[in-house]
């Protein structure tokens, strides 16, 4: 079996996770949104962070799971929190467009675009 690949009793051989690089505004974005909610409850920035962190493995191992939402822009909705992570899927790697709030502008992302 290949590195990387790992295959349980009655389960399907899951491919390799992508790697996944975030445009400078996102990583802004989604590192204001933390603090923002920290500062309103303790743990609550950590919270927000954990569920990123849990999206983006989610992302990174099965990528063309959730919908096109512009163009080829995918759009994975985080479950506790407002927002929507935006991505590309290249070859080698997973490249977020927006930690997105989703009851603000929806397209201010769109000359992020290259």
């Amino acid at each position: 079996m290949q590195a990387g690949k790992r295959c349980l009793k009655g389960s399907t051989l899951k491919a390799e996770m992508k790697a996944v690089l975030f445009h400078p505004e996102a990583e802004e974005e989604m590192i204001a949104s933390a603090v923002f909610y920290e500062t309103r409850s303790n743990g609550l920035g950590h919270k927000f962070l954990n569920e990123i962190a849990r999206s983006l493995d989610l992302i990174s191992s099965s990528p063309k799971t959730w919908s096109v939402f512009s163009d080829d822009i995918r759009r994975f909705l985080l479950q506790r929190f407002p927002f929507g992570l935006l991505y590309e899927i290249h070859d080698d790697y997973i490249y977020i467009i927006a930690v997105m709030h989703l009851r603000r502008e929806p397209f201010y992302w769109k000359n992020r675009l290259k």
